[in-house]
């Protein structure tokens, strides 16, 4: 069976929006989310930033009849600050000075026609991880790219995975030429397959896909 893929409306809406996931690392993240949807849970993201990737995992969710979350605490990542390349300008809030890609992510999923399959939470991973209670079809770690950031998303949510539903990890970079963030990706993409509790599924260009198979985390 082929991998599903989105329809062309949503497939357009994802690429108009703000953020830096390619297509093709797009259209494996939708296949994915499309399978794990069939196990009926949530389908959560951390590192939200201004809802490109979203857009996918609530289209997959609405197909699916379940949820996306979506967890930021939408005032940027370290390479998103101010002085650094990936820096929007257009993300600031004027009156505080700090970025707040909040009111740009609200635009994405308005525009898109998915706000109803989306639940926003607003804060920083490790806090939300701790109080999150129940497990998720799909966990997709797009956060900070420091280990500590890496490392906390990994150790707060990869505990959450079903049996059988997927972890998927995005910017991991197994040669050191090639990245552009650090590799802390791509240091708990294998913590996750050393684990004994997750085996890869794919690997489209910086994203791969784990699924849970096991208790070792």
């Amino acid at each position: 069976m082929a991998p599903a893929t989105p329809q062309p409306e949503i497939l357009a809406a994802f690429e108009a929006a703000k953020g830096f996931m390619p297509v093709g690392e797009g259209l494996a993240l939708y296949a994915a989310a499309a399978e794990a949807g069939a196990l009926g849970l949530p389908l959560l993201e951390v590192g939200t930033y201004c809802g490109r990737s979203t857009i996918l995992l609530a289209d997959a969710a609405r197909e699916a009849g379940t949820v996306a979350v979506t967890v930021d605490h939408h005032r940027g990542s370290e390479e998103q600050q101010p002085g650094w390349d990936y820096h929007d300008p257009e993300t600031v809030d004027p009156e505080v000075g700090l970025m707040d890609t909040l009111p740009t992510f609200r635009r994405t999923l308005h525009k898109a026609g998915l706000e109803e399959y989306v639940v926003a939470v607003v804060g920083r991973s490790p806090q939300v991880a701790k109080v999150w209670g129940g497990k998720a079809g799909l966990v997709f770690i797009d956060g900070g790219h420091t280990d500590e950031h890496a490392t906390n998303d990994y150790e707060g949510w990869a505990p959450h995975v079903a049996e059988g539903g997927l972890l998927v990890i995005h910017d991991v970079f197994p040669d050191p030429v090639d990245e552009w963030t650090g590799q802390a990706p791509y240091r708990i993409y294998l913590r996750a397959l050393a684990s004994g509790a997750f085996t890869e599924v794919s690997a489209t260009d910086s994203l791969r896909v784990l699924r849970r198979t096991g208790p070792g985390i």
